[in-house]
């Protein structure tokens, strides 16, 4: 299938310059290369920049109110399971007004796909700070500076008891596709964190890793089976040491190999809170992606459970079951 298959006859309003655009060129490539055709693909979103997504694809599609697109897509997955649902959120769609459908979806691994755009701001509603603002940051709702700590997405998605988690850049388009295209092949709640610019109203939040020429140094493409190996001449690695994460030579017989499937989420959890803060690279790619049963599946087969067992299969049969009298 071709990604031109997948986009929609919208004019695409996101502003000039905005990481947006990569994302959906991004998943319109991803959904091209998983093949599902376009009417057994459905995108849920609910209010914000990112979730203008649904009118931008050519797919079945939902655009809901501030945070519930957690709820719909929960509804359209379980009532549906032959569907693949995408979920397009954004750091304030869905860990703020939206927070609880969010955790949920991810302890019930509903098999979602969830994009959450992260750029550090409200850009719809004109630039107030979001839940994954650094403290500090002075926006217009916090002119003197949030004095509020922000959401590690990872570790909300860990904490929730996620079974899949992944991060991308939105200048990264290799990595970002690639990250769809895996999140697909997951069953359970797939959760990828796009970092992506805003460049009206938070430009350069992400610039430490987004740069072209710094990029190789300060982050890490993390690949399951693979050492952990970064830098411009792929001449660093990440090692532990004692309970820290540590940059050592690549040659180094303490790099760690990437195992994204382990259960154990410890070093999971240290790979997603890497970052210049404790002298270590952005980690990106797929962090983690571990099996489990999935909420529709498990619904599902109850269901089909129930009704194998029922004396009664019909609503005539039911109601002949239940006390009868007539009325003269």
């Amino acid at each position: 299938m071709e990604a031109s298959q997948f986009k929609s006859d919208q004019y695409v309003r996101f502003c000039p310059g905005c990481g947006d655009h990569a994302i959906c060129l991004a998943l319109q490539k991803a959904m091209a290369q998983i093949g599902i055709p376009t009417h057994e693909t459905v995108v849920i979103s609910g209010i914000g920049c990112s979730s203008r997504m649904p009118h931008y694809l050519n797919t079945f599609g939902f655009n809901t109110i501030h945070g519930r697109g957690g709820a719909v897509a929960t509804g359209v997955k379980t009532s549906h399971p032959e569907l693949t649902v995408w979920q397009m959120s954004g750091d304030g769609d869905c860990m703020a007004i939206g927070g609880n459908h969010f955790i949920h979806e991810i302890r019930r691994n509903v098999d979602l796909n969830v994009c959450v755009f992260n750029n550090r701001i409200y850009g719809l509603t004109k630039g107030q700070y979001s839940p994954t603002s650094p403290k500090g940051f002075v926006s217009k709702s916090s002119p003197y500076g949030t004095v509020e700590r922000p959401f590690i997405p990872g570790e909300l998605v860990l904490g929730a008891r996620g079974t899949f988690f992944a991060r991308t850049l939105d200048v990264d388009m290799p990595t970002t596709v690639d990250c769809m295209v895996k999140a697909q092949q997951h069953k359970g709640a797939s959760i990828i964190e796009c970092l992506v610019n805003c460049v009206i109203f938070n430009n350069g939040t992400h610039a430490w890793i987004a740069d072209r020429e710094t990029r190789a140094e300060h982050s890490i493409v993390l690949r399951h089976g693979e050492k952990m190996i970064f830098g411009n001449n792929n001449d660093k690695g990440i090692a532990i040491d004692g309970f820290n994460l540590i940059v050592v030579p690549a040659d180094d017989p303490r790099v760690l190999t990437h195992d994204a499937h382990c259960q154990d989420d410890t070093i999971h959890h240290k790979l997603i809170l890497m970052g210049p803060e404790n002298g270590l690279p952005v980690a990106l790619g797929v962090i983690r992606d571990v099996e489990e049963e999935t909420y529709d599946a498990a619904v599902n087969k109850q269901i089909a459970d129930v009704r194998a067992a029922a004396k009664a299969k019909t609503f005539n049969q039911l109601t002949a079951t239940l006390e009868q009298w007539s009325v003269s």
